[in-house]
This record gives C-alpha cells, sequence and structure tokens, in this order.
C-alpha cells in the first residue's frame, strides 16, 4: 500500500476541487495513483449524478464575457440546486472557468465538449456534482458576434449581450442600456416583423379568449370589464386597419360634439392609444418596440436612433430557472 501523503492529497484537491477526505480516499483506493484517484472521483461524481438527475437545479449564476475587442459575447447559466451553493465563491469561480472556454465555442454541444484541463466540459460537471453534491448542469448558452458587442448582469440571475451593427462613440452605453432593457423586460426578439404570422394569429386567439373568460368572471362581480383588443401586434395594423381605426375616432369625436376643427389636434392621440392597445405583444416581446426603461415616452428602437447611424445586430439573454 502507497503511502499517502498530505502533499499528494493537496495536489488532487487543488485539481479537482475534492474535499480533503475524499481525495485522499480516491489516493487510497487507487494506490497512491493520482490519475487513477481523479479516476476515482469522477465514477463517485458519476453515482452521485445518476441519483440526483431529476433533481430541479432551478439556481445558480449567469455570467457572460465579451472579447478584448468587443466583437463577441457568450452568456452561460451555470446551475445548481441550492442558492447556498449558487453563491459560494468557489462556485462562481468554476463558472467563470466555464465561460472562459465557451468564448471559443458557437454553440452549446461543442462547448459540453470542449477540454477543461484533460476532461470535457460535460465530465466536469459530472465530476463537481460528485464534489458538491449536487446536481450540476449548463442548461443555457448564448453567443452573439458584431462590430461592437457589450454585455449586462443582474444580480447573478439575468445576463444579456447585445451586438451593434457599428462600433460607434458611447457603443458601450448604448449597449449595456440596450442589455438592461433585455433583462429586465424579457425582450425575445428584435422586432414585430421576426414574428412569424401564424403565430400572432395563434396567439391573438388565445389572449382574446383568456380575457373573455375573465371578464365573465368581472362580470358576475359586477365589476369593470377588460378591454378585448381586436389586435396584438404592428404586424397586423395595416394601413386599412389604421384607416378604420381613424374613422371609428372621428365618429366618436362627433358624437361627443367635438368641433371638427380641433380633431386635428386630438386625432394622434387617439392613434397612439389604438396603437398601444392592439400591440400588447410587441410590447412583452420585441426589444425595439417596447418602452424605454429609462425614458417610457420613447420606444428602445427611438432611443438608438438617437446615437445616429447605427442598429442593433442581435441579443441574447440567459437567466436562472
Amino acid at each position: 500500500m502507497a503511502k499517502i501523503t498530505a502533499a499528494d492529497v493537496k495536489k488532487l484537491r487543488d485539481a479537482t476541487g475534492a474535499g480533503m477526505m475524499d481525495c485522499k480516499n480516491a489516493l487510497k483506493e487507487a494506490d497512491g495513483n493520482f490519475d487513477e484517484a481523479i479516476t476515482v472521483l469522477r465514477k463517485k461524481g458519476q453515482k452521485v449524478a445518476a441519483k440526483r438527475a431529476d433533481r430541479d437545479s432551478s439556481e445558480g449564476v449567469a455570467i457572460a464575457k465579451i472579447n478584448d475587442d468587443n466583437t463577441v459575447g457568450v452568456a452561460i447559466v451555470l446551475a445548481c440546486e441550492t442558492d447556498f451553493v449558487g453563491k459560494n465563491d468557489d462556485f462562481v469561480k468554476l463558472a467563470n472557468k466555464f465561460v472562459d472556454i465557451a468564448m471559443n465555442y458557437t454553440d452549446r454541444e461543442s462547448f459540453l465538449a470542449a477540454d477543461f484541463d484533460g476532461m470535457t466540459v460535460a465530465e466536469k460537471l459530472v465530476e463537481q456534482t460528485g464534489v458538491i453534491g449536487e446536481k450540476l448542469e449548463i442548461p443555457a448558452f448564448e453567443r452573439v458576434e458584431a462590430n461592437y458587442v457589450g454585455s449586462y448582469i443582474h444580480g447573478n440571475k439575468i445576463a444579456s449581450i447585445v451586438g451593434l451593427t457599428n462600433a460607434i462613440d458611447k457603443a458601450d452605453v448604448l449597449t449595456k442600456d440596450l442589455a438592461m432593457q433585455a433583462a429586465s423586460m424579457g425582450a425575445t426578439t428584435l422586432s414585430y416583423k421576426d414574428f412569424d404570422a401564424d403565430f400572432v394569429a395563434a396567439e391573438t386567439d388565445a389572449r382574446i379568449a383568456v380575457i373573455e373568460k375573465e371578464n365573465e368572471e368581472l362580470a358576475r362581480l359586477g365589476k369593470h370589464l377588460k378591454n378585448v383588443p381586436q389586435f396584438i401586434s404592428m404586424s397586423q395594423l395595416s394601413d386599412d386597419v389604421l384607416a378604420k381605426a381613424e374613422e371609428t375616432a372621428k365618429e366618436q369625436l362627433k358624437a361627443e360634439g367635438k368641433p371638427e376643427k380641433i380633431w386635428d389636434k386630438i386625432l394622434p392621440g387617439k392613434i397612439e392609444r389604438f396603437i398601444s392597445d392592439n400591440t400588447t405583444l410587441d410590447q412583452e416581446q420585441c426589444l425595439l418596440d417596447q418602452n424605454f426603461i429609462k425614458d417610457e415616452k420613447k420606444s428602445v428602437a427611438n432611443y438608438v436612433a438617437t446615437y445616429g447611424d447605427v442598429a442593433v445586430a442581435d441579443f441574447k439573454t440567459v437567466r436562472l430557472g
């Protein structure tokens, strides 16, 4: 039986992050063979991972990294089971090591197969599951490449990366504001122009059905009913639809006895309200069509326009849970 020294245990612990007793026992089982001891710890991790495979890993950290010339950004989530582990300094350091590796890959699959000190990233997750005793996984991986990329991380729970078409003056300010917007307001796509017509139609029917059901209960309780929208996206508001909305508004003004000479001052506000009431999907999911969180009087698109010749090339967000 090989003699196991404190230096041997420390070396194995530094290499794997496992506890001192786990390292000592692994070295004993491997008769002092360092590589075999690592295999022993990996097998332990596999057993723990198998037992905890159905556990919910909704805690952890969301993290982003941008390369030195601000042309590539990646964001990942390293998930665990408890908030206690997610806030641990060593866990956060591990997440940073993972995101450094992720910078060199374009998709989650190739990233998980990447080298991590002689094992794959996926194998490292299994190993650390055994070390920590909780299920570890990387459920989210996103990458953005553009002429300028910036990021924003909210409390290690949400990370957003945004790419611009041009590396303009104060691009860092613009990308941070946009990434903060995406993280805060949950946008999933850039513009209503990205929506598929069938998706919008199905979503419209679903939302109308929900509101109508809610109105049945409100009516039973004698409460004010919610407005049932005709539409939910700017993609549905054709010139004919907007023209009809304007005619309806004029009829209302006439019925209210408003002098026709002041209609031009009132109509823009009514049309703006009609558009707002009938573009709820855009406001929820489309980054450029949302109200800007720092100035709700303007849209995100209008805010971007204040920076001149630049547009949003892409954005991605990862979040826990």
